[in-house]
């Protein structure tokens, strides 16, 4: 008998042993990611490749951050910069919609294929880059299960006592629901950076002011407007109940307070929206419906717009393929709820939690709105009535997307700060690992009243810069702040070079980045601080990292 139970014994150590599985309790590995955004799946993709032991603790039950939460109509800039596991991703996207079977509501041949700047499809490169979010999910998935990555799903950071640090390294960290991850080496791949900051890490949140780095687009930017996109373009409209009236009270989501002098710094932060998924498609379709605490007399202020003229709701109704739409914010009222942010960086996970169900409900309501309320123009009205929510996609979510979009919240305080005179040309990289080139880009942040009486949003930049390089050093706390941690998400820059590098591909090149220098330190026993930059460079261009652009 006691043969028989040892047997047994052994045999089930054996099993737990070849399956890779670990206690819930404790977990070990030699690199930690904390994250589920597509860098922390590139991240650990690449330390697996490499032969290390590695585990995904991520906040989220859906994997991929916003590649696989709605933004579809992906914002790439130059895609020759694009290598590496960033470039597969979307080889892999190309890939799935070659299938006959991935065209469910609409023929291939019929889908436009409109992209940003090339097209949506591209043959010659075997690449896609405008997809639907179940299969940027499934792409991830399948990164995941090639590569045998265990992921710990809804795990969140404690984030008050949560990190054990030992002579400048993180040892471990502890999540809320009690299980430990014991690692050589951390990565922060999380929007908001609560990884980095509750390991000690300096970081900034919200605008510098210029001179802080000699920029010209940081700041308050108050006064001429770089863009019309996203502002009032000349629309006189009062901000009071009664028009023209101040001591009639002020219209909902305008600040009466001083938007600051243009240059200044101070705490805003870009404005959040969901990017929804929305069909016409009838047998895909789920009618807008009035949400939980709607409040038709937040939209006043669209009202006014559509009475002065303005007729543009739809231009941001991206197509991606089976007649859907990647849906952004666009125009001067629209899906960005301006201003309704600033603590989200900071707060805790229950205010952030109320911070993102304000935010849906005032999207929801104002696409609920727009197709029902008498005042919106008739033509508006019947356009909105034909749109829905696609029913297969965010299934388990009631078609809502899983993530909110995270523009901007904590930035690191790095070994080296990229800013808008690394992005411009003007200063020089010295240790590469990554490549951006879209526009310097920035969404408003505060909807103020101007001292003609009328209103105005301020904030949206959108600035042409040159294809640019990023230093090793954005994604390395100082050294005497920690030494074993990597941030490729919430990296060292600038709220105005962060406007340029906060683009989904580059946050899946700079998590490769970050997997290879782990891994590469934990290989060659040194810190991630020691390691010679040549010995990087040469195997981030082994495995088609782009690095330079000629």
């Amino acid at each position: 008998m006691f043969k028989e139970k040892y047997s047994l014994f052994i045999l089930i150590a054996t099993v737990l042993f070849l399956t890779g599985w670990q206690s819930r309790g404790e977990n070990r590995a030699d690199v930690i990611v904390y994250g589920g955004t597509s860098a922390a799946i590139t991240a650990a993709v690449q330390i697996a490749k490499m032969g290390q032991t590695v585990l995904i603790v991520s906040p989220d039950k859906h994997q991929g951050g916003l590649s696989s939460s709605g933004l579809g109509f992906t914002d790439s800039g130059n895609k020759s910069v694009i290598g590496g596991l960033a470039r597969e991703f979307y080889h892999r996207i190309y890939n799935y919609y070659q299938k006959p079977e991935t065209w469910r509501w609409q023929k291939k041949e019929e889908y436009g294929g409109k992209g940003q700047g090339s097209p949506a499809i591209d043959g010659q490169s075997r690449t896609m880059w405008i997809f639907e979010p179940h299969i940027a999910e499934q792409v991830f998935e399948d990164f995941i299960k090639e590569n045998k990555i265990r992921v710990y799903p809804e795990e969140l950071l404690e984030r008050a006592h949560g990190v054990e640090i030992k002579d400048g390294k993180i040892q471990s960290f502890k999540t809320l629901a009690g299980n430990t991850y014991k690692g050589e080496i951390f990565i922060d791949a999380t929007y908001e950076g609560d990884l980095m900051a509750a390991a000690g890490v300096s970081y900034h949140i919200g605008r510098e002011a210029n001179s802080v780095y000699g920029e010209t687009w940081n700041g308050v930017q108050t006064g001429n407007l770089n863009v019309k996109h996203h502002d009032f373009q000349g629309l006189n409209i009062s901000p009071y109940v009664v028009p023209g009236d101040p001591k009639s009270g002020t219209l909902p989501l305008i600040s009466t307070s001083d938007p600051g002098v243009r240059g200044t710094g101070d705490q805003k932060i870009q404005a959040y929206c969901f990017r929804t998924c929305l069909t016409k498609n009838n047998n895909n379709r789920v009618p807008f419906t009035r949400p939980s605490g709607y409040d038709s007399t937040q939209y006043e202020l669209l009202v006014r717009i559509f009475d002065a003229g303005w007729r543009k709701t739809f231009q941001k109704f991206d197509p991606i393929p089976n007649s859907k739409t990647d849906v952004n914010n666009h125009g001067p009222f629209s899906f960005d709820y301006i201003g309704m942010n600033y603590d989200y960086p900071e707060a805790t996970y229950k205010r952030r939690k109320e911070i993102i169900k304000e935010h849906e409900t005032y999207q929801k309501g104002l696409l609920y709105f727009m197709a029902n309320d008498h005042r919106v123009p008739a033509e508006v009205r019947s356009e909105m009535q034909q749109w829905g929510l696609s029913k297969d996609e965010f299934k388990d979510n009631w078609n809502w997307p899983y993530q909110i979009y995270v523009r901007e919240a904590r930035r690191m305080n790095g070994q080296a700060i990229l800013t808008e005179n690394e992005i411009t040309g003007k200063n020089k990289i010295q240790h590469p690992v990554a490549m951006g080139s879209y526009n310097m880009d920035s969404h408003n942040t505060q909807r103020y009243i101007k001292p003609d009486g009328y209103v105005e949003n301020e904030g949206d930049i959108e600035v042409q810069i040159p294809i640019y390089q990023i230093d090793l050093g954005s994604i390395l706390p100082k050294q005497k702040e920690c030494k074993n941690l990597l941030v490729p998400v919430a990296l060292s820059s600038s709220h105005i070079a962060y406007g340029s590098v906060r683009m989904e591909p580059v946050f899946m090149i700079l998590g490769q980045s970050a997997g290879t220098v782990a891994a590469l330190a934990i290989q060659n026993k040194k810190e991630i601080n020691d390691l010679n930059y040549d010995m990087i460079r040469k195997k981030l261009l082994e495995d088609g990292q782009v690095l330079e652009y000629k």
